[in-house]
C-alpha cells in the first residue's frame, strides 16, 4: 500500500511519540508499503524551526528526511490544480496540499487531524 504521512505524523514518527498508535507504527516499519512525506512537511518544519525557539530537530532537516527513509513527494502543477478545487472545511495551506498531493497520487493519508477527515480521499486516522 502506498501512504502519505501528514506533517504531524511525520514528527511522531521521528520523536516516536507514545501519541503514534501501534497498528501505524506498523504500518510505517512495514517494507512492503510506499511511505511518502511531503516537500509541504519540509516547507512547514523549516517555517516552525525559524518561528518556534523550543522546536528543534535532533539532525539538520536534509538529514532528517534522509534519514527517516521515507519518499519525499514533490509539490506538481497538477497538485497546485487540485487544491483550489477542495473544500474549505480546513483552512491550513499545508494540509490542503498534502490532501491534495494525496487525492492526485492516490495515496492513503495517515492523520490525526479531525478536520482532514471531512475530505472525500483515503484516509488512515492515527
Amino acid at each position: 500500500m502506498k501512504y502519505l504521512l501528514d506533517s504531524q505524523i511525520f514528527l511522531w514518527w521521528l520523536n516516536d511519540d507514545k501519541r503514534l498508535k501501534e497498528p501505524v507504527r506498523q504500518i510505517l516499519s512495514n517494507p512492503r508499503n510506499t511511505i511518502y512525506a511531503s516537500v509541504v512537511t519540509a516547507w512547514e518544519i523549516s517555517i516552525k524551526l525559524q518561528a518556534k525557539p523550543n522546536f528543534k530537530l535532533q539532525k539538520s532537516l536534509k538529514k532528517t528526511f534522509l534519514l527517516s527513509k521515507f519518499g519525499v513527494m514533490p509539490v506538481t502543477f497538477s497538485h497546485v490544480l487540485t487544491l483550489h478545487k477542495l473544500p474549505t472545511y480546513h483552512k491550513d495551506p499545508f494540509d490542503r496540499m498534502l490532501i491534495a498531493q494525496a487525492k492526485i497520487e492516490k495515496l492513503k493519508l495517515i492523520t490525526s487531524d479531525e478536520k482532514i477527515w471531512r475530505y472525500d480521499l483515503k484516509l488512515l486516522k492515527a
